[in-house]
């Protein structure tokens, strides 16, 4: 029996080009890297900003009721409703209707789904309906994303690409004398991320977890950035490197997260030989992964040693990265104004498709976008936010989301936030602001 990864390459040249791709969505944000039609639809939970997109396309968008779904909880004044995760998104009544209605009104085209990031969970889903999934293994991207395993995939790429660094349990690493940053094997947007400045500080996290498996790396100092990679069987196809905007308040209070990206300062901070270093290193692990079956998208973010001008690795998304929307909308922007080829996002669906990708990613050299992450202690947010931010020039995106960390609002701007690493310019100052 051929295992995922034997069949996968199967399975994408065997994808019929004229498939209806319906993307399940959580965050409908995901998904709006193309306009939608009948090859391209939406399923994802009713919010505001969801029932706004669909109002611009009523036949392609779906929209699912979490206070429909089981897990509804009922207190004394209200009910609190969650929004569905893709896989519940994936179960409910609503979707199989869906997909039993685009089987039977198929005559030239085939429906398969799309999600942001598989799950072992969706494959299984999909796998009893009978349903055409179109993502990459959960199990490879996996062993691709997890700290611990990431290192012996990598291989020979190991020592290439990724600082200095160990794996043990906690109880056993040794302070060196130097800042370190400690990993566990899963984290998401920077929560797995510990940054460890004395051996009192290690001391109380190897009484806590002592026997919890991490990856200790040397902490390097200064700028990093994010570039999104199109895997195909025919080559590897890289977008835009954008500087990755980290850990600045009052848009999160975890040093380690993610919260946005300008695609201005890249060339302001990079020389043409770091430039071409990050696409070399993006290639590489992008032909790796093709080796093993993968296509579709992938994303790494990488760093700049700036005490010792070392590009390095920190982080591999075997899935499509959330900063692939927005660059899609700036290339489409620029395509408008007459640059040619296609967008990132386009991309990505041909190579799901399988189709030969033969025009240039449109190249981006603007534009930012920023999220307000959920904090512990809430900034202010006046009422009339969004739409004092909406009149002074700024696309925003408002989600539903209650957990800790996520996002809460997407802010985004025709030009660049950043003035140098770490530092906001007047837009950016204008947008902080905001919630002061």
């Amino acid at each position: 029996t051929l295992t995922y990864y034997d069949t996968l390459l199967y399975k994408v040249k065997n994808t019929p080009k004229n498939t209806q791709i319906i993307y399940v969505t959580r965050d409908i944000e995901r998904a709006l890297g193309m306009p939608l039609s009948e090859n391209y639809k939406i399923v994802t939970n009713r919010t505001s900003y969801s029932e706004s997109i669909k109002k611009q396309y009523p036949e392609f968008i779906t929209l699912i009721d979490p206070q429909n779904d089981p897990r509804t909880i009922a207190t004394e004044s209200l009910k609190i409703h969650d929004l569905l995760d893709t896989n519940e998104l994936l179960e409910t009544s609503e979707m199989s209707s869906l997909m039993i209605q685009a089987s039977a009104s198929a005559t030239d085209t085939t429906p398969a789904i799309l999600v942001f990031k598989n799950t072992i969970i969706i494959e299984a889903i999909c796998k009893n309906n009978g349903w055409h999934l179109l993502n990459p293994s959960a199990a490879l991207a996996e062993k691709i994303e997890n700290k611990i395993t990431q290192i012996e995939w990598l291989g020979e790429l190991t020592k290439k690409y990724l600082p200095p660094h160990e794996v043990a349990i906690t109880k056993d690493i040794k302070w060196q004398k130097t800042p370190l940053v400690l990993q566990w094997a899963h984290g998401h947007t920077g929560d797995g991320t510990i940054l460890i400045n004395s051996s009192e500080e290690l001391a109380i996290l190897q009484k806590k977890f002592p026997d919890r498996l991490a990856r200790a790396t040397s902490f390097v100092m200064g700028p990093s950035f994010t570039v999104n990679i199109i895997v195909t069987p025919n080559g590897i196809f890289t977008g835009n490197i954008s500087y990755q905007i980290t850990g600045l308040p009052p848009f999160t209070d975890n040093p380690f997260s993610t919260i946005g990206n300008d695609w201005s300062l890249s060339h302001t901070l990079l020389s043409e030989s770091e430039l071409s270093k990050i696409e070399d290193m993006a290639r590489e692990i992008g032909e790796k992964l093709s080796k093993e079956g993968y296509c579709g998208m992938c994303g790494i973010d990488v760093i700049r040693d700036d005490e010792r001008g070392q590009i390095y690795l920190i982080e591999i998304n075997a899935r499509q990265p959330a900063s692939t929307t927005f660059e899609s909308f700036l290339q489409e922007e620029n395509r408008r104004n007459g640059l040619v080829g296609i967008t990132i996002f386009e991309a990505y669906r041909m190579a799901l498709l399988g189709s030969i990708i033969n025009a240039p990613i449109i190249h981006v050299n603007d534009g930012a976008q920023i999220i307000k992450r959920i904090t512990k202690n809430p900034a202010y947010m006046a009422d009339d936010l969004i739409g004092s931010l909406e009149l002074s020039g700024y696309r925003v995106i408002q989600y539903s989301n209650t957990e800790y960390n996520s996002d809460q609002l997407r802010i985004q701007s025709m030009k660049g936030i950043m003035e140098a690493h770490a530092k906001f310019n007047s837009r950016g100052k204008e947008i902080t602001d905001s919630f002061l």
